[in-house]
């Protein structure tokens, strides 16, 4: 058992068992967090009697809980999750000597070097095989409105990968990584950045010893990546993974490289074309179907992507908040027209289907980031015992981490009595801890259960009580 869990478990179950029930004692064991940490915990048993109830009604920020929400509602939404992705794959045309890249909402477009499937190469390929010249090139993520970040997410996150721009032609994860190498003591330690799409101002200094404490700057839209901070001389180098605001804009430079590297002359410019977001793009503002868009002309070529269920695997093991977000956006094609709005409908009509009362949830975002989203543990276990009756909850189910084996819960749950039996999905953000799904008790049943922890102080954790109280409820039943 990690030794996290020891001191949580010990409270728990300091009373004797005769004289606390279940609930006593979990609420006791909550009671020896840090001051001030809200927690919220409901478990329950398949019919829905409730084993332990504690704060059941109160509305917490979810985290990443949110993505639990997000690729259900895709499961009960979108059909062929298992087919190849037809629908979301980029496309190229060539238009009046332009070559216009257009992106539908997939997650996994790649331009390594080392790329196996869903290539951007490819269609560079191909229009290199069509024309040796062409004029401008142009990165076009219209099949969305143009959302790059979610309400409520902190401005703080937008340079970082965890805040990168999202975009309906989507690129390497719309992130890039800087390397930086320690220099001499009092030198600039070296910067690397493979693909040149920043200038890298570098304000960064080696120091004496291996300690590292770099960072880094950008302005919204910007295009200077300030690296600040020290690298250690004995430090290793460290790789730093920032995001990209523009990743259609992107995307087009991308493949202009790749059209150079073929012979392909460019001689116009790189740019993006955007869909202004409008009052139309919210169901409850347009009241019915979105307008028609023109169609586009025939593509000179498309891929066509895994599919979607093997990137909700992603977003649910490893909590890949950009995948998450295109996610909620293909959703909310459906009936929409791919708006954050048009998401969170398909997330409300779920819910309704799953007898959730529209006071147990706010959300704002498909990844979590936001900081308007509000789940109740009552709530979201609800909706968990409703998915584990639909004929894709089990697909769904194997998309959570395990916990003590894979994705986010691969070190947490070793040596309990849940190690491998708890499924479940992860939620952290400042001062946020939430754990939801499914776990195996003593006696063979499954529970269903939903945990959060919020307003956890700075320099504390509620993730092992949190985790003490579940490994509980697990030995009791």
């Amino acid at each position: 058992m990690k030794r996290s869990l020891l001191l949580p478990l010990a409270l728990f179950a300091a009373s004797p068992a005769l004289a606390q029930d279940l609930q006593q004692r979990v609420e006791a064991g909550f009671a020896a967090a840090a001051t001030g940490t809200r927690f919220g915990l409901v478990v329950a048993d398949a019919d829905g009697k409730e084993v332990v109830a504690v704060n059941p009604e109160g509305r917490f920020l979810p985290a990443s809980n949110t993505k639990m929400f997000t690729t259900a509602a895709a499961y009960a939404s979108l059909a062929g999750l298992d087919q190849p992705d037809r629908s979301g794959g980029a496309a190229v045309r060539i238009e009046g000597g332009d070559v216009i890249l257009e992106g539908h909402g997939d997650a996994r477009l790649s331009s390594a070097g080392d790329c196996k499937a869903d290539c951007l190469a490819e269609l560079a390929d191909v229009v290199a095989a069509k024309t040796r010249r062409v004029r401008n090139v142009i990165g076009d993520d219209s099949a969305f409105p143009d959302q790059r970040w979610s309400p409520g997410m902190s401005w703080n996150n937008i340079p970082s990968r965890s805040g990168t721009g999202i975009s309906a032609l989507t690129l390497d994860d719309n992130e890039l990584v800087v390397e930086v190498t320690p220099g001499a003591v009092g030198a600039p330690p070296k910067v690397v950045l493979p693909l040149a799409y920043y200038r890298v101002d570098n304000r960064a200094v080696s120091v004496a010893g291996a300690e590292n404490k770099l960072g880094y700057e950008r302005d919204i839209n910007g295009l200077v990546l300030r690296v600040t901070g020290t690298i250690g001389v004995d430090a290793k180098p460290e790789p730093l993974r920032v995001g990209i605001d523009d990743p259609a804009h992107y995307a087009a430079w991308r493949f202009k490289e790749l059209l150079a590297a073929r012979g392909v002359k460019v001689s116009g410019q790189v740019s993006a074309r955007h869909r202004a977001l409008t009052p139309a793009d919210d169901p409850d503002v347009r009241k019915g179907a979105p307008a028609a868009r023109a169609p586009a002309q025939e593509a000179l070529a498309r891929l066509t992507p895994p599919p979607l269920a093997e990137d909700m695997v992603t977003i649910n093991k490893v909590s890949q908040n950009l995948h998450a977000e295109l996610l909620l956006r293909r959703v909310g094609l459906r009936q929409g027209g791919g708006s954050i709005a048009d998401g969170v409908a398909e997330v409300r009509a779920m819910l309704d289907a799953a007898g959730v009362p529209r006071t147990a949830w706010d959300l704002s975002d498909g990844s979590g980031m936001s900081s308007y989203n509000r789940v109740a543990p009552r709530g979201a276990a609800k909706m968990l015992r409703w998915i584990a009756g639909q004929p894709w909850g089990e697909a769904w189910r194997a998309s959570l981490p395990i916990g003590g084996v894979d994705g986010t819960l691969a070190r947490r749950f070793k040596g309990t009595t849940l190690e491998g039996k708890l499924f479940a999905k992860t939620g952290t953000l400042n001062a946020t801890n939430a754990l939801s799904g499914y776990l195996i008790a003593k006696s063979g049943k499954t529970l269903t259960f939903s945990a959060f922890a919020n307003d956890v102080p700075a320099d504390a954790s509620a993730t092992r009580f949190l985790d003490a109280a579940l490994v509980l409820v697990a030995e009791a039943n």
